[in-house]
């Protein structure tokens, strides 16, 4: 008798457990995270969130729930914990925490190009070359423009300090970089858009490599769409995100006037900061918003991971997965 109840009260505890998990399963189908900066890079998720087309996508049954980082670390961590389903991010950090932890995936991408190097006045950089014994800016250590830099000085034999070469990087938030010129704390940055023309539009910033010279050029994946695994396998969720991301693709290169108004409106309600529209202008010319993805160059930023120490393994085979954007094309 004993045998016979404590076998029901089993079966009325797994149905319990059974229930729950289902119901957390329910949860997560109703509830999408959505993560990205608030910079132009980033100009496809904004896009996407101004013109409701995330809502139009998943319907009226599904939730959206927004969240805005200022790095990729802080991007990655996010995801890590379960506060980011999806969103935008550069491809250096989503690739350092693949190689060690496989669950997180490119489905497509966002922007090549916008990033920019950018010499101080008082630093007389005319030139890479000129970058021996200079302290540069970057946005995060292990970040996509960190990555950028380094590639661009391995062309001319010169190496950061944390490898035995003579130029500093300088972990620094972009929107300190104008304070950090000024104050002659730094000789440059590698940057991304709208942050570089800010610096030579206010603090006296000279170009030394515009977007097109910059590390890899036009060819450069700077922002790609990043997902979590539950997220991708969710093929539904993935197709419905996307949709949405190849509208606001299309919406801003035919429409760039407009994209460039919504894009100042949604980071002044973000950070209470309205970016001038001529500098808006000037740093929508140095990108291209796609969503394809140079799988080459992501496995060359992979391959300067593994030699700046940030990764053991320079293995990433799978973390680019296209499979519901090529069904959608």
């Amino acid at each position: 008798m004993k045998r016979k109840i404590g076998l029901i009260v089993l079966l009325i505890l797994a149905g319990v457990l059974a229930a729950c998990g289902g119901s957390n399963s329910e949860a997560q189908e109703k509830h999408v995270k959505i993560g990205y900066f608030p910079n132009l890079t980033h100009v496809a998720t904004i896009i996407a969130l101004e013109n409701d087309y995330f809502k139009e996508s998943f319907g009226e049954d599904v939730e959206i729930e927004t969240k805005t980082v200022n790095n990729g670390g802080l991007f990655m961590e996010a995801m890590a914990t379960g506060a980011i389903d999806v969103g935008t991010v550069g491809p250096g950090p989503l690739l350092n925490h693949y190689v060690k932890d496989p669950n997180y995936f490119i489905i497509s991408g966002a922007v090549n190009g916008g990033a920019v190097l950018v010499g101080s006045k008082h630093s007389n950089i005319d030139s890479l070359a000129d970058l021996d014994g200079k302290k540069i800016a970057i946005p995060v250590i292990g970040s996509t423009q960190d990555v950028m830099l380094r590639k661009s000085l391995n062309e001319v034999g010169l190496k950061p300090t944390t490898n035995g070469g003579t130029v500093e990087l300088f972990p620094a938030a972009p929107a300190d970089t104008a304070t950090l010129f000024h104050q002659e704390s730094v000789d440059g940055t590698a940057t991304q858009e709208p942050w570089g023309y800010i610096l030579e539009s206010q603090a006296d910033g000279e170009l030394i490599l515009n977007w097109d010279e910059f590390a890899w050029g036009k060819d450069s994946t700077n922002t790609v769409v990043a997902a979590t695994k539950d997220f991708k396998d969710n093929t539904a969720h993935t197709e419905n995100y996307l949709k949405a991301h190849i509208k606001a693709v299309e919406f801003i290169k035919d429409n760039p006037e407009e994209a460039q108004n919504l894009v100042i409106e949604h980071i002044k309600d973000l950070t209470s900061k309205e970016i001038d529209k001529e500098e808006l202008e000037v740093a929508f010319e140095r990108l291209e918003v796609t969503t394809y993805v140079n799988e080459e160059v992501v496995q060359e930023m992979a391959d300067i991971s593994k030699e700046a120490e940030y990764v053991d393994s320079n293995d990433i085979d799978g973390l680019i997965d296209l499979t519901s954007l090529n069904k959608l094309k």
